[in-house]
């Protein structure tokens, strides 16, 4: 998405317009996510801010990945202008990526589009090798498969990453919060907090955010042993277990122990072990109004200032901040209703803009 112009008025600012090519088998969940806060964006500041459409190779109907059918608004060789270009992928992604799709993606890249994926959409968009140094979210089902497809691209377990001209998200509700994010920066934390107070979602995760990857995706079957120990240690995280009793209790010595976390997880067991209880923490200070000596003492550690060294040195601010850092509710200011609503009745932003102007929370909200 284009980055505002903070020197032109708001009024004069050309809406944003974003394009999703959908995949076979895309995700709507993913699609839904993605778009739903554009349409909510224009509803609350009560201007077409952004505009969408849907695309297909074609032009004809996709299928979704719950058998639902998308007819696409143009095939790609005849599609509006856009700022940005978002792959909606899903199911089968390997399969759903063809030639075609990967020509038509370089082709937007050579005209500077700013190229977006969400769910599993992030492989053709590296497959077309415009993901190469570029940081990457993917949903964790084809985070190996990409890792080893793809080594050129720095695969993240994050929610979403932003890495200059390309955004990628994982899959779920996940693109809400990727879009929410990129809201907000073009046109205010007020915005973009409104947006979410309307979908009824509690917080808005953020870069620092990671996918909970099933161990035993990452490990498959062949280590049962590891699986358990990791399984003692999640289930023990108020009174943490010691590492030898751990290793009594899968009957291994602590040095096999130790060498099954560096091989597998890359990393000892004891910093495996305060990752959890830190990751936990953080979910804590976010989402309770506990106390930061209560989050402390729940996640195992002794003390308050040790808890808080170990959390600045792991997440890179302290406990205190990372509350403090949290958006909180702002009053809505009320804009006057646009005269042109009526342009574009093909749009489907503009349609969904018509809608809105009976409710309540229409133009409620000033934006940047």
């Amino acid at each position: 998405m284009n980055a505002f112009n903070p020197g032109v008025p708001p009024q004069n600012r050309a809406p944003q317009s974003i394009g999703f090519l959908l995949l076979d088998n895309f995700t709507l969940i993913s699609l839904a996510s993605a778009v739903e806060p554009l349409r909510m964006a224009n509803q609350l500041s009560g201007r077409e801010l952004y505009r969408w459409h849907t695309l297909s190779l074609d032009g004809r109907q996709v299928w979704a990945s719950d058998g639902l059918q998308i007819t696409p608004d143009a095939a790609c060789d005849s599609a509006p202008q856009m700022d940005t270009l978002i792959v909606v992928g899903g199911v089968g992604i390997q399969r759903s990526v063809t030639r075609e799709h990967v020509t038509f993606l370089q082709a937007q890249a050579r005209h500077g589009r700013k190229l977006g994926a969400v769910c599993t959409g992030s492989w053709a968009l590296a497959r077309a090798g415009l993901l190469d140094g570029y940081d990457c979210s993917v949903h964790w089902e084809c985070l190996a498969a990409m890792q080893e497809a793809f080594p050129r691209v720095a695969m993240s377990t994050r929610l979403f990453s932003i890495d200059r001209n390309r955004f990628t998200s994982s899959g779920g509700t996940a693109p809400m919060d990727m879009m929410l994010h990129l809201i907000g920066r073009e046109h205010g934390r007020e915005l973009s907090a409104a947006i979410s107070e309307m979908f009824i979602y509690e917080r808005i995760r953020n870069e620092q955010d990671h996918q909970r990857v099933p161990l035993k995706h990452m490990l498959g079957t062949n280590q049962p042993k590891l699986q358990e120990i990791v399984a003692l240690m999640e289930a023990n995280l108020e009174e943490p277990i010691d590492l030898d009793e751990l290793a009594v209790y899968v009957s291994v010595s602590r040095r096999q122990l130790e060498r099954l976390f560096q091989k597998y997880l890359h990393c000892s067991p004891s910093r495996y072990y305060l990752k959890l209880r830190l990751i936990r923490a953080r979910q804590l200070l976010k989402q309770t109004s506990m106390s930061i000596i209560e989050v402390a003492s729940v996640c195992g550690f002794v003390s308050t200032p040790h808890f808080s060294k170990c959390y600045r040195e792991y997440f890179g601010i302290p406990p205190r901040d990372e509350r403090q850092g949290q958006p909180i509710g702002q009053p809505v200011m009320v804009m006057p209703i646009p005269q042109d609503l009526a342009l574009m009745p093909n749009s489907s932003a503009i349609s969904a803009l018509s809608q809105a102007q009976g409710e309540s929370t229409f133009a409620s909200v000033r934006v940047l």
